[in-house]
C-alpha cells in the first residue's frame, strides 16, 4: 500500500515536522510505503509529484492550513486531519488505510 502526505501547520517550524516523523514511524511499523511532504518555514521540503499522486492508494493531510500547490492533488479523494492527530496517533489514523 502507497500513502502520501503533506504537514503543514501556521508557524511551520516544529508540528509538521514531528508529525512527519511520527507517520513515517507508524508507516514502517504497519509495512506501508510512504512518502510525507512538509510545508514549513523551509518551504516545501520532500515534495511529492503529480505523479505520486496518481499511484498512491491514499491522500493524507494533515493540516492546519491550506497547503500550498493544492492543484496536485484536485479532484482526488483526500484523508484530511489535524497535525496534532498525526503526532499523537499515527499508527491509528493509518491503520484506517488498511
Amino acid at each position: 500500500m502507497k500513502v502520501v502526505a503533506i504537514t503543514a501547520c501556521h508557524t511551520g517550524i516544529a508540528h509538521c515536522y514531528m508529525a512527519a516523523d511520527r507517520l513515517v514511524e507508524a508507516a514502517r511499523t504497519l509495512n506501508i510505503q510512504i512518502k510525507v511532504e512538509t510545508q514549513g518555514a523551509m518551504g516545501i521540503e520532500n515534495k511529492i509529484s503529480e505523479r505520486e499522486f496518481d499511484s498512491a492508494d491514499h491522500i493524507l493531510l494533515a493540516t492546519e492550513i491550506t497547503p500550498s500547490e493544492s492543484d496536485r492533488y484536485a479532484g482526488k479523494t483526500l484523508t484530511i486531519t489535524s497535525v496534532q492527530e498525526a503526532i499523537n496517533h499515527p499508527i491509528a489514523l493509518l491503520k484506517k488505510f488498511k
